[in-house]
């Protein structure tokens, strides 16, 4: 199986606003019933500073950081991972989506924006070529907006996000909470399965770009 880098492609819709989030949620790529877990050295450099701990994911998708070499490193390294993990978790769309409506609300060459509604009320998604490229999501009374600009193509298996920025903002007024910050992941290929080795982070402050990269070394299949 190869794996390329493309940016998200252009394609006209044609379905209903449910059925064209479920071929972008569905095409989403995820781990399967059968990962067997993995261990790794992990690694953040921010600020000036390094910090290292050694992980471990289990078969059932928990988490352990062990042996850091700083609290504050530790709490950042398994935030990272959790952050892996949650995406990685196979849930059925009707699962997490059942109860909620969808409506085409825009369209625009192809990309088609989609608001909605069930408990969800003002999230907004755009998709396009069965991928979920804008994220516009109320999460524990703040909104992150999350724009991908280009995919990690894992074959027939789905898509990753490869490039993206997110930011933070006030509900209620709009006002950022925090700079905007610009992701890169890279990916690689272990035992038939696809797992994130470094994500850098660049996020806009008033005194200027400030970066994070965060890496997983000596990656092994199987914990």
């Amino acid at each position: 199986m190869t794996a390329s880098v493309v940016s998200p492609t252009d394609t006209a819709p044609t379905d209903t606003a449910r059925e064209l989030f479920r071929a972008a949620y569905e095409h989403r790529y995820t781990w399967d019933k059968d990962f067997p877990g993995l261990t790794a050295d992990a690694v953040i450099e921010e600020g000036g500073a390094t910090h290292r701990a050694k992980v471990q994911v289990n078969r059932d998708l928990k988490i352990e950081v062990t042996e850091a070499t700083s609290e504050e490193g530790g709490k950042k390294i398994r935030e990272q991972i959790w952050e892996i993990v949650i995406h990685r978790v196979r849930r059925g769309f009707e699962e997490v989506h059942g109860k909620n409506t969808f409506a085409i609300e825009a369209e625009d060459n192809g990309t088609v924006t989609l608001a909605m509604g069930g408990g969800a009320t003002g999230d907004r998604y755009k998709v396009r070529d069965r991928q979920v490229v804008m994220v516009h999501r109320h999460i524990h009374g703040v909104v992150v907006t999350i724009d991908t600009l280009t995919s990690y193509e894992a074959g027939a298996e789905g898509y990753l996000p490869e490039t993206y920025t997110s930011i933070y903002s006030d509900p209620q007024t709009g006002e950022p909470k925090g700079g905007r910050m610009a992701h890169r992941d890279r990916y690689v290929q272990l035992g038939g399965y696809h797992v994130l080795a470094e994500r850098t982070v660049t996020t806009e402050t008033p005194n200027g770009p400030q970066t994070m990269v965060f890496r997983l070394e000596n990656l092994v299949l199987g914990a």
